[in-house]
């Protein structure tokens, strides 16, 4: 018996691929509408974006081939300026973190200054109470509430150690820097340009240090102010207020400050 011949299968693609390659552009065509008309995330843009230019490698480096074009055989037309929209988010997205740390770093110094101002009238308050007003110069950073001496009324010339009428003055200064006792404190002490050497301070950098010393000493040893607190520093001759060329000058230069740092800028 002879075998049946076998009928010839038709020419081209199977007729399901033409309806399921409809179905995918339809099913595109819908998601591109639904993307054209939804709000943007920026950080589930730029995911999706990282990967079409890695799965399907229509998206170059730098998205300099988006444009005109197909972006798949279908026909489906690429979104246009795509690459220009990607890269303007992008700049925005890397400005606004700059432009809101700018707020807040303005912020903050706004808070760290109001709070040395408030610092520094309570001072104040205690100074005139304790009658040496006069004797100290009062001024405010962000970072510290200053107080500032005259070298001359702690220290003879050329000596380290307090001068014997400097004790009471230094006593109402315990009194009031003990009340800051949580916060940082930093004692420098200064001197004018004028070359000095002794057998116990061969220059001006050593004699401002121990100047600094004797008052930070004087607090940890009669206040309650920690010695992890507070420190001293010789400034020496190289950061000057006044003009070292006059006696005036050299005597705003010859002094001691008390830096009282607040809340925001303790170490």
């Amino acid at each position: 018996m002879a075998k049946k011949k076998q009928d010839t299968p038709p020419a081209g693609s199977p007729a399901w691929m033409a309806t399921f390659s409809d179905l995918m552009n339809l099913l595109l065509c819908f998601f591109v509408l639904l993307f054209s008309m939804s709000s943007v995330d920026q950080e589930k843009f730029t995911k999706i974006v990282a990967s079409l230019q890695s799965s399907f490698s229509i998206l170059p480096q730098g998205g300099a081939s988006i444009g005109e074009g197909q972006m798949i055989s279908a026909g489906i037309s690429q979104l246009e300026q795509l690459d220009i929209y990607y890269k303007e988010a992008n700049s925005q997205s890397e400005e606004e973190p700059q432009e809101g740390e700018e707020d807040l770093n303005e912020k903050f110094e706004e808070a760290a200054l109001a709070e040395s101002e408030q610092m520094a009238e309570q001072i104040e308050g205690m100074l005139q109470q304790l009658g040496i007003g006069d004797k100290v110069q009062l001024d405010v950073t962000a970072q510290y509430t200053r107080l500032t001496l005259n070298g001359a009324l702690l220290f003879d010339s050329g000596k380290g150690e307090f001068r014997e009428d400097a004790i009471p003055l230094v006593q109402k200064l315990g009194t009031i820097v003990e009340q800051y006792a949580e916060n940082t404190i930093v004692i420098e002490g200064h001197t004018d340009n004028v070359p000095m050497a002794s057998a116990t301070y061969e220059n001006n950098d050593v004699l401002s240090f121990y100047r600094a010393l004797a008052v930070k000493d004087y607090f940890t040893e009669n206040t309650l102010v920690s010695a992890s607190n507070i420190r001293a520093e010789g400034c020496g001759e190289y950061r000057p207020v006044a003009d070292n060329g006059t006696p005036e000058g050299r005597a705003l230069n010859r002094r001691v400050e008390i830096k009282i740092h607040n809340s925001f800028s303790n170490e």
